[in-house]
């Protein structure tokens, strides 16, 4: 097999700066491409939350310029590897653009800021300027959601970049295409690309606005999004394609959906740190430790009865079915349950959750916040996992939720349904609940009849092998990006 040279860029990299799933993938499918013999760089900016000296981070490069504005900012290199992996990280340090608190929304307005078609033009122009200095000439860069959607462009687009890189090929992958990097119009004359580019249904205008993801999906080589069932979706309505599955559709032959993995060296019930007990398939009986931890960490008093424990870890938005549950919160909380939500999102659905916990204190527990070690023994103690999401490219819980024996409820939509086969009493087959239509009434129904089987001991515990028995590795989709990555060189021949 011979070896790539990967240069992947993402605007957020686990373990050094996380909002989301993205971060997750940035962090665990570069290691997983290394191991198995590729040469990987990673690139992100330095924020300023990013704990520079934990991970000894040091500066490599100093004084170096990326145009932008008519005019060049100047930034500082800075590198680090992580302990058990081969893997380069390069942090692109500017001051102006990212030492500032919020990654992409301000803290104090709760806004995005409204320079990031700047602060992401940079990003994208220092990373080729950094590749050039280093003496990185990579065979791939591997760019991710908007805010690295500009770097095909600029390839494409400038004679001068071309030159730099004649032989690289770019893929981009959509992680969620409800987030596209859209900037008023007149933002475009100060990105560095020649004016004429922006015209009505060109590659950069998006009904009047500058689109930094539709100028990816219009320049990359080839396009990957992160389950196939998204990606057939996004090709087909404005539901799930937010106004581009024309463009989409167009270059369906270039696009293709690969499942997110699991990292299981951090999720694995067997060597979590995190939880009360260890316990896997042929024991399960840690399994009821951390259920009796997770009580006592939220709060919510043992009963007498042995009634399901429902986990669910997510932002609080309507995407991820908080509409559903708030339309029968009343008739949820009737059932034999208990419930534990860890998140933060909306102010509406945090104002509801903290309502229903006051209301039914015996029933619910809410934490409003990002608890690494919560969320590990949520997935640990809870007995069923929900996520009732109106659309959803991958998700991870459900396949975290898997190995733990955590039954998963899910609504059939995206990487929900690519990674959770509906239980089938009679044929004793399945790995967790799915439901069609997304409904509170079939939400609600779904919810009893899991509610139900939960009283049936040996079924449950078929349940939870099948599940815990599925292997969503990185290793097997580092396998998949060799094969686009290997087409997009072929192509280029």
């Amino acid at each position: 097999m011979d070896k790539l040279r990967i240069a992947f860029v993402s605007p957020e990299v686990v373990p050094f700066a996380k909002t989301g799933g993205l971060a997750d993938v940035a962090g665990a499918l570069p290691t997983a491409l290394q191991r198995r013999g590729h040469a990987v760089s990673v690139f992100m900016p330095l924020y300023a939350a990013v704990d520079a000296a934990g991970f000894n981070i040091s500066q490599v490069k100093s004084n170096l310029k990326a145009g932008i504005d008519e005019s060049s900012e100047r930034f500082d290199l800075y590198h680090c590897r992580l302990p058990g992996s081969d893997c380069d990280y390069y942090f692109i340090k500017n001051d102006h653009y990212f030492a500032r608190k919020g990654f992409y929304v301000s803290p104090e307005t709760g806004k995005d800021w409204e320079d990031n078609h700047l602060r992401f033009a940079f990003f994208a122009r220092a990373v080729l300027r950094s590749l050039i200095d280093l003496d990185l000439r990579p065979d791939i860069i591997h760019c991710n959601d908007w805010q690295s959607g500009l770097i095909p462009a600029y390839l494409k687009t400038d004679a001068d970049w071309a030159v730099l890189f004649p032989s690289a090929k770019t893929v981009l992958t959509i992680h969620n295409i409800g987030y596209q990097g859209l900037f008023p119009a007149e933002s475009f004359a100060k990105l560095g690309f020649k004016q004429e580019l922006f015209f009505p249904a060109g590659p950069f205008e998006f009904y009047g606005k500058l689109n930094f993801l539709k100028a990816g999906i219009e320049y990359s080589d080839i396009l990957s999004t992160v389950s196939p069932r998204y990606a057939a979706e996004i090709q087909q309505a404005e539901e799930f394609g937010c106004g581009l599955e024309g463009v989409l559709k167009r270059r369906s032959a270039d696009l293709f959906g690969i499942l997110n993995g699991a990292d299981y060296d951090i999720w694995n019930p067997a060597t979590d740190s995190f939880i009360a007990a260890n316990y896997d398939s042929g024991k399960l009986a840690g399994k009821a430790k951390n259920k009796l931890a997770l009580r006592r960490m939220v709060k919510l008093p043992s009963v007498r009865r042995d009634v399901p424990l429902i986990g669910m870890i997510s932002r609080l938005t309507p995407q991820k079915g908080f509409d559903l549950i708030a339309e029968v919160k009343d008739e949820l909380f009737e059932l034999d349950i208990q419930m534990v939500v860890l998140g933060t999102g909306d102010a509406a659905y945090e104002n509801l959750l903290q309502e229903l916990a006051g209301k039914y204190p015996k029933k619910l527990a809410v934490a409003l916040k990002f608890d690494d070690k919560l969320a590990h023994l949520i997935e640990a103690g809870s007995d069923i996992f929900l996520m009732p999401s109106r659309y959803e490219p991958c998700g991870l819980n459900q396949i975290y939720s898997l190995r733990y024996g955590t039954v998963p409820i899910v609504r059939e939509t995206g990487g929900l349904a690519d990674t959770i086969e509906d239980f089938n009493p009679a044929r004793n087959t399945g790995t967790g609940f799915v439901f069609k239509d997304y409904s509170s009434r079939e939400l609600l129904k779904t919810i009893k009849f899991a509610v139900e089987v939960y009283k049936n001991k040996p079924l449950w515990s078929d349940l939870m092998r099948r599940g815990m028995a599925k292997d969503y590795s990185w290793n097997y989709a580092a396998g998949k990006y060799e094969g686009i990555y290997r087409l997009a060189l072929e192509r280029g021949r």
